[in-house]
């Protein structure tokens, strides 16, 4: 099965590496990353690490981070004399994780899953237990650490439908991957019944709770809403309709939606913050469309451009969502009213707001369930009934306020996930 597995990587390989280096030339992009994930340039960063028991957790990118700061948190708190190794995947994770996670010893980049690359960053880093943040398994990684006799864990476990799918026609792999994993601590029912199904066996399976409801929680502070609002320029009693993390075939829809909400509320303001910032350029292009000419960059503010009157911030930098929803009267969350999953909804909710999005929420399905039972959350189904919910909320501002804390008060009954995750990795060192 390895054999078949790595015949398959290498000719994967043949394609990946030539656009990859593309990449890098023209573009810039994974220029940080691409030697580390072939395991060069980390040597000295864990040479420096102290003695000890070592803790290596790895976050794919920016949503596994927002998981792993609260039990990284944690860890530190309950075993101080323990090296954390942070790892992530993109460059994104890594930056977001260099910001938000103040407890870990060392950052680096996840290997490429070769054998040989695969045990010489082992060997550099030598964890005596090794922590996957939510799902992503790598086969040679996990069976060169059962080699190395290195324990294995998954936290925060959380398997997408359309994950499920991919691993379930092709689970005579999976379940011999996954016999290489000492336990794994899911999020919900569902996310453990489909980790057996896939191979897992039952009695390494315990439902744990989801950690990105610690790390929102506690990211929520007056200190956070003070500092975006002061480099936005808010000025008093100014609404914001928040529209993050939207995918193409999105903005288009916000647009239009923002355009015919001006006509009631002419005071409102835009902040659109899209999925993937090298997509800014077309955002721009269609605000241009819309004749939506005054509008400003984050990254031009961050340069020391002041917003003005500007009326729609463009957000095209990393990280900054989550302080973004703090400005907002209403919320609409991406990557659902075209086929992607959807995203996030937590975050705005931790704010007390009221979020809409599209039926496409197949990767936070449990999310949506609780969001909606408060009432914070609500499902439209195209451009037309996000309009009208919008409007219909608007003009109800105290049941605009209510839903909103109903919705926070979801986010701080399900804290406590991070702890036992901390004291599960604790049993393994």
């Amino acid at each position: 099965m390895y054999i078949l597995y790595n015949i398959i990587l290498s000719v994967a390989a043949l394609v990946i590496v030539p656009y990859f280096l593309f990449k890098i030339i023209f573009t810039g992009k994974y220029r940080k990353s691409f030697i580390r994930k072939l395991g060069g340039r980390q040597a000295k960063i864990l040479a420096d690490l102290k003695d000890g028991p070592r803790v290596w957790i790895h976050a794919v990118s920016v949503g596994e981070v927002t998981a792993a700061a609260p039990i990284v948190s944690c860890l530190k708190a309950k075993r101080p004399e323990v090296q954390i190794i942070f790892s992530t995947s993109t460059e994104t994770g890594q930056e977001m994780a260099r910001r938000f996670i103040k407890d870990a010893d060392a950052f680096i980049y996840f290997p490429l899953d070769i054998s040989p690359i695969v045990r010489k960053v082992l060997k550099m880093a030598g964890p005596d237990v090794f922590v996957l943040v939510e799902t992503e398994l790598w086969p040679n990684f996990l069976r060169a650490c059962e080699e190395n006799r290195i324990k294995t864990l998954m936290v925060n476990g959380r398997i997408s439908p359309r994950s499920y799918r991919r691993y379930h026609r092709t689970n005579f792999l999976w379940k011999r991957v996954l016999a290489h994993l000492d336990f794994a601590g899911m999020i919900s029912q569902v996310d453990a019944d489909r980790l057996k199904d896939i191979g897992m066996d039952s009695t390494k399976i315990k439902i744990m709770g989801n950690a990105k409801y610690d790390g929102l929680a506690a990211m929520v502070s007056p200190v956070l809403h003070e500092e975006i609002a002061r480099r936005f320029n808010v000025r008093e009693n100014e609404r914001f309709f928040v529209a993050g993390s939207t995918h193409d075939g999105e903005e288009k829809i916000i647009i239009n939606v923002y355009n015919e909400l001006l006509k009631r509320y002419s005071d409102f303001k835009l902040i659109i913050v899209p999925r993937h910032i090298e997509r800014t350029h077309d955002v721009e292009g269609l605000l241009q469309q819309a004749n939506l000419n005054d509008f400003i960059k984050l990254s031009d503010i961050n340069k020391g451009e002041q917003r003005k009157n500007q009326r729609i911030i463009v957000v095209d930098v990393i990280g900054e969502l989550f302080k973004a929803y703090s400005l907002a009267t209403i919320v609409y969350c991406g990557g659902s009213l075209v086929p992607k999953g959807g995203q996030n909804i937590l975050e705005a909710a931790a704010w007390g707001k009221v979020i809409f999005y599209g039926p496409s929420m197949e990767d936070f399905s449990a999310e949506r369930a609780l969001l909606e039972d408060a009432g914070c959350g609500i499902t439209i189904k195209n451009e037309d009934e996000l309009l009208r919910g919008i409007i219909q909320m608007l003009a109800l501002p105290e049941e605009l306020a209510s839903r909103g804390e109903r919705g926070k008060a979801v986010v701080l009954a399900n804290i406590g996930a991070s702890a036992r995750y901390a004291d599960l990795i604790s049993k393994y060192i």
